[in-house]
């Protein structure tokens, strides 16, 4: 038994390790800690005295002979001295009396953990428990008090800091949005513009080929009624190279025909792509979306990626398709950056004739497959599964990927497939399912419900 005096007994000290101002990732480290701890075989008195000195240590931390052992905090000391009788059975006692009487629930966390995360952990304690200090293991052998004070108003900090990044956020989104919306309708505009001149061509080209082939049909006519042309015409002849342009003139006009068609099948694609939303969605041929971005993103796709089309029979979707198209852009252009960084990679392995070059690498292809599918009992989705044959993804690229789609952290970064999934999710109350292999590719499939 130890029955040091008080001023033999270790002086509470509080350690502040923190170097700059909360923020979303600050942890309990960054937080002030009261560096306290007693030995157990101390008599209750000594810490009695301690608690009178030293108002606002929030509890003692106990060991033997150097190891941890457990704490008790100020409240549980103090009801346990307010019982009757609680003078003649503990005051003069070793500590290890009274701990072993009250058995105190303790929490202890390491001090890596986050504040939010820590705040958490201590409001699913017990009501009564919610007030005592928690316990921080800065070290393996090293222990220090968090009071729940503390705690609690630096949680409330970083939550008015989230609360702020989530406004300026959304703000930034809101703008963000707006400026898309002003950019659609800009791109949809110049479309239509792009359409009227297409759409006089495409309307004349037909009766341009007609009259051609007329006046072709009308010359060699004019030809078989002369055996032998006169000079002036066959000098003439020689100067257009008649037999040349003869040949070339229906050429030249299924070119451009084909032209006006790319062309207007194009600015088609812009539009729809640019489709604003509506508040309510609307019935959608999800094929012609398809086909649309397809088109939009050929120049991405020259003539290292082919694309293959496996359509089954699809219901018009009640969805909201300019969402929609959004999403099958960003999951199309994540497949042909895969690819394209795959093809660069070969490229340069062939160059060096490295070992590990596959000889005969398949062409890097994409596959869209949809049809109709039945999940459970009555549920039925239409599916949509864009696939790849590209280097696929790691265990730890795939881990971040799922991490992406939860709420903490789409608020720190908002990517591209991550809004993806929510605009599946939120917006159409259908499911974002993906696999992905090493060697083997990535495969993303977008289920919508039927109604």
């Amino acid at each position: 038994m130890q029955n040091k005096s008080s001023s033999e007994l270790p002086i509470p000290r509080v350690s502040q390790e923190r170097d700059r101002d909360l923020d979303l990732d600050s942890t309990l480290l960054e937080l002030p800690l009261y560096e306290f701890t007693l030995d157990i075989n101390v008599l209750s008195s000594a810490l009695a005295n301690i608690f009178t000195r030293y108002p606002l240590l929030p509890g003692a931390i106990l060991s033997r002979e150097g190891e941890f052992v457990g704490a008790i905090s100020r409240r549980q000391f103090l009801e346990y001295f307010l019982l009757p009788h609680s003078l003649e059975l503990f005051v003069h006692e070793p500590l290890y009396v009274l701990y072993s009487y009250a058995r105190p629930d303790i929490l202890v966390l390491p001090g890596q953990m986050r504040v939010l995360t820590a705040a958490q952990r201590v409001f699913q304690r017990a009501s009564y428990l919610i007030p005592d200090p928690a316990i921080v293991q800065t070290t393996p052998n090293t222990y220090k008090l968090l009071d729940f004070g503390q705690l609690n108003l630096a949680a409330w900090q970083i939550r008015g800091i989230e609360s702020q990044v989530r406004y300026e956020r959304s703000q930034a989104q809101m703008i963000q949005s707006e400026k898309m919306a002003s950019l659609g309708r800009l791109v949809d505009g110049l479309a239509h513009e792009i359409l009227d001149p297409v759409g006089f061509v495409w309307g004349n080209l037909s009766h341009i080929n007609n009259y051609s082939k007329s006046l072709l049909t009308l010359l060699k006519s004019y030809e078989g009624l002369f055996d032998q042309p006169p000079e002036t015409i066959q000098e003439l002849q020689e100067e257009l190279e008649w037999d040349y342009l003869r040949d070339d003139l229906p050429k030249t006009v299924n070119s451009i025909a084909t032209g006006a068609k790319r062309l207007k099948e194009l600015a088609l694609s812009l539009q729809n792509f640019c489709h604003v939303d509506e508040i309510y969605p609307k019935p959608a041929d999800l094929h012609a979306s398809l086909d649309s971005i397809v088109l939009l993103l050929k120049s991405r796709l020259s003539n290292k990626i082919q694309i293959v089309k496996h359509y089954g029979p699809l219901p018009p979707v009640t969805c909201y398709v300019g969402k929609l198209s959004q999403v099958f852009m960003n999951i199309l252009t994540n497949a042909i950056n895969a690819l394209l960084e795959d093809a660069v990679r070969q490229d340069w392995q062939d160059r060096l004739h490295s070992p590990s070059a596959i000889a005969n690498p398949p062409k890097p292809t994409i596959e869209i497959t949809t049809q109709v599918k039945s999940i459970g009992d009555r549920q039925r989705f239409v599916s949509i599964e864009i696939a790849d044959n590209g280097p696929g993804l790691s265990p730890e690229l795939q881990r971040q990927l799922q991490d992406s789609f939860t709420i903490d952290l789409r608020s720190k970064k908002e990517t591209s497939l991550a809004l993806s999934y929510q605009i599946i999710t939120a917006k159409h109350g259908g499911q974002l399912k993906w696999r992905s292999q090493l060697g083997q590719g990535t495969a993303f499939e977008v289920l919508l419900p039927l109604s």
